[in-house]
């Protein structure tokens, strides 16, 4: 084994059978051998070197391993190491010409294979260390999704996360033990989901099926607001997907949210790739609260929220791509302390609904440019026992990019 190398060897459930004459090389070579105790397990026959189980947590491993490459160290993982795997890790911590990688097929190859699925035309997800609400998004009619799962546990969980969402008549289709001699698949509807003896390592297919009243999460912008908890504090859904077509998401940016209210922006904001990050800047706790529970239930558990008031809670934020101000646009200091923290080429956007909000408005247009519009909006709504149109507030929004 290469001095100075660490090897990463993917091992399926077939074990050493499964594994190339180079992977049987590396791991007999190898002078410390980290990974799960059951991938461990799997090489016995081979391995000569110190072997070292996982600690918890995983990343407590690493000055080990950066320690000992001299001795040759090779790292046993589950498949493909760098499919929701350990891969991804060692690749913030080791030079990408110090490792090398020798995958097997990924539990979603296999899965992929059995079921006579196309691997690029499904949506991928895994459980294992993270939370369910992520699926919210991905629940779409006639979509199918592989799940990895984190236990034995994960399948029944899945589908009453499904039945709770009205998808209670989607397929199910339990995979057990890919690629060894344990293998099993078997298929239930959701609502119907009742099995048993269920293999500690197993994944989910899902094929799914919306039923009366399911809550299906628009792929637009702009939902209505019955999908957020809010006490009032919430754009209407109009608007917002003005506010989001301004904002200009692009994948991986970093938005504020300040004065978020219930959070309906920045979650959407991150509804539109998985990649998106937010910080939802709230002053009041149980508003803050509500954010925070609102972004679980419509899969985005990441966004972060934060209990302050601009612009002091602004200063020890990450730089942001963008920031939209819902609340505090009357005060200068908060969109001064918005523009400076905004990183070049980022978008700042900012309603008002008040007279005072609207002149600071006109005083950073003037100041920094961009474009002013006003929005006015009326809905028909019961007046006595006819309809008549309702106008909302009229909503002045300032839209500026930094240059």
């Amino acid at each position: 084994m290469t001095a100075h190398r660490v090897a990463i060897v993917g091992i399926g459930e077939d074990g050493l059978k499964g594994l190339s004459s180079s992977a049987l090389a590396l791991l007999a070579g190898a002078g410390v051998i980290f990974g799960g105790r059951r991938q461990l397990d799997l090489a016995a026959p081979v391995l000569r070197g110190e072997l070292r189980p996982w600690p918890r947590p995983i990343e407590a491993a690493l000055p080990e391993i950066l320690a000992r490459r001299a001795e040759g160290v090779a790292v046993l993982a589950s498949g493909d190491p760098f499919c929701f795997g350990i891969g991804s890790l060692l690749a913030r911590a080791i030079p990408p010409e110090e490792m090398l990688c020798l995958p097997a097929p990924s539990a979603f190859s296999l899965a992929a294979a059995r079921l006579g699925w196309a691997l690029q035309e499904v949506a991928v997800i895994s459980f294992c260390g993270r939370p369910l609400a992520p699926l919210a998004p991905l629940l779409q009619p006639g979509a199918r999704i592989l799940a990895l799962s984190a236990d034995a546990a994960t399948p029944a969980q899945v589908a009453e996360f499904l039945c709770a969402r009205g998808f209670g008549p989607s397929t199910l289709i339990l995979l057990e033990a890919l690629g060894g001699a344990r293998e099993r698949i078997r298929r239930f509807q959701a609502a119907a989901f009742d099995a048993a003896d269920i293999a500690p390592l197993n994944m989910l297919a899902l094929e799914v099926k919306a039923g009366p009243g399911a809550r299906i999460l628009p792929l637009a912008a702009g939902l209505a607001e019955d999908f957020f908890e809010h006490d009032g504090q919430i754009s209407k859904r109009e608007i917002r997907a003005l506010t989001l077509s301004a904002l200009a998401p692009r994948q991986g940016e970093l938005l504020w949210d300040i004065g978020a209210g219930s959070g309906a922006v920045g979650i959407e904001w991150m509804l539109r790739h998985r990649a998106m990050r937010a910080i939802a800047i709230e002053m009041r706790a149980d508003r803050a609260r509500r954010v925070a529970a609102n972004a679980i239930r419509l899969g985005v558990p990441e966004l972060a929220v934060k209990i302050g008031t601009a612009p002091e809670a602004l200063a020890d934020l990450p730089p942001p791509d963008a920031v939209f101000v819902g609340g505090g646009g009357h005060d200068p200091a908060v969109l001064e302390g918005a523009w400076n923290a905004l990183r070049p080429g980022g978008r700042m956007v900012v309603n008002a609904v008040t007279l005072e909000t609207e002149a600071t408005l006109l005083s950073a247009w003037r100041r920094f440019g961009g474009e002013l519009h006003r929005f006015s909006l009326e809905r028909a709504e019961p007046l006595g026992g006819f309809h008549s149109f309702r106008p909302a507030l009229t909503v002045t929004q300032w839209h500026v990019e930094k240059s």
